[in-house]
């Protein structure tokens, strides 16, 4: 019997890596708090978490596949198309389970002269882009494809734009692996076209364009040079858009970006907008849980906030950005080790800042004595419990933590 070569279902192989998975993410001290309303007092300090938090099912769904693969192929080569999530701690689980990481060159692209026939090759949650999908098709290797479902919802949109001849303007970072794969999707189509804009900022100067019927074409082409599919054409390809955005950006921000071009196709169009833009239903349930959790916590302003995540998380970013937004003192952190325990100082990432650059704090616990915690979609459960230890351990209230539990 010839071997299947792509599998996205899964290997019925759960119950062999529950122990794994366990012991690897599980945190007694979340469960508790938990089970406590979501607020746990230790000593002078008084810790709360957001009712949404943590692995979504996206991510939850990935990382068992990997385990699964793991188990499933024991004896062969096992890639993994860059990193399964935004997380370190998880990515270095993976790799000392023998998975070897596939990493984008400094031109943007995957070199996967390595893998052969052979060998496996898993895809990550955020998809990958359908010239590497073809690339290992052709190589004839096995794929296991975690993809998460909300961003094949984002794909069959945008693929449905361009089958109908709409430019998809997506809200995202393209650089982002995500957003790379949703772009590539138009490209299936001979005249589909892309256009990725970052922020309301990037939107309003293609709202501009929309409304006047034209502009400075040179300036846009140099400010989306790396950001539009080749050959876009700002007269031709404005005049019919679709909304789509990267699962985890900021949803608000999402919904305002397509509200703002929607009213820029009323201007110009009048009546007949309708016939020029479509909208979409494409925001992260999860993704918008967290969001809304969060300002559900920030109702009653903790002293500070700490969003726990990696730096290159694009909604554990935005979940921080948007703790700082409502005016508390926000601290991003990579992960539980930021908080040093024989120094007392915070590693954290600036709110906004650009790269993995990291500032340290040392008097940063003075006068506090309630503190929100909330993590990324992709940070577990384990590395959020730490988080708080540490931060005990630090104000000498270890011995009263252990107690409460």
């Amino acid at each position: 019997m010839t071997e299947a070569t792509y599998y996205r279902k899964g290997f019925g192989l759960k119950a062999a890596i529950e122990g794994l998975l366990s012991s690897d993410y599980h945190s007694r001290l979340i469960e508790v708090l938990r089970s406590r309303g979501h607020q746990l007092s230790a000593g002078p300090l008084t810790f709360r978490l957001a009712r949404e938090f943590g692995f979504c099912y996206g991510v939850d769904r990935a990382v068992e596949y990997a385990y699964e693969t793991r188990a499933k192929f024991p004896d062969r080569r096992l890639f993994l198309v860059g990193e399964i999530i935004h997380n370190p701690h998880v990515n270095a689980k993976l790799e000392a389970m023998g998975i070897a990481f596939l990493h984008r060159s400094e031109a943007g692209t995957f070199d996967f002269s390595r893998v052969t026939a052979d060998d496996v090759v898993i895809l990550p949650a955020f998809g990958v882009t359908i010239h590497d999908f073809q690339s290992l098709r052709d190589i004839g290797c096995v794929m296991v494809d975690t993809t998460c479902g909300s961003v094949l919802n984002v794909w069959k949109r945008v693929e449905g734009y361009a089958r109908e001849g709409f430019t998809a303007i997506i809200h995202g970072k393209h650089w982002h692996e995500e957003t790379k794969a949703t772009a590539s999707q138009v490209l299936k189509y001979p005249t589909g076209r892309y256009l990725v804009v970052l922020n309301m900022e990037e939107a309003r100067l293609v709202c501009d364009w929309i409304e006047r019927g034209g502009g400075d074409a040179e300036a846009l082409q140099a400010r989306f040079a790396h950001a539009m599919s080749p050959g876009f054409d700002f007269a031709r390809d404005l005049e019919r858009v679709g909304l789509a955005n990267q699962t985890t950006m900021l949803s608000s921000e999402s919904l305002a970006i397509a509200e703002e071009v929607r009213k820029s196709m009323v201007r110009r169009y009048g009546d007949q907008s309708d016939a020029h833009v479509r909208t979409f239903d494409t925001i992260c349930s999860a993704t918008q849980e967290r969001q809304d959790a969060v300002l559900q916590l920030l109702a009653d302003p903790p002293d500070l906030m700490m969003v726990v995540g990696g730096y290159n998380s694009s909604n554990t970013a935005h979940l921080a950005k948007l703790c700082a937004s409502r005016g508390v003192r926000t601290y991003h952190l990579e992960d539980a080790n930021c908080v040093e325990v024989e120094s007392g100082a915070l590693r954290h990432h600036p709110i906004g800042g650009a790269g993995s650059d990291e500032v340290t704090e040392t008097a940063w616990l003075s006068g506090v004595r309630t503190i929100g915690i909330t993590a990324g979609a992709s940070t577990p459960n384990n590395k959020i419990g730490e988080t708080i230890a540490r931060v005990c351990t630090v104000a000498g209230c270890g011995a009263e933590l252990e107690a409460a539990l």
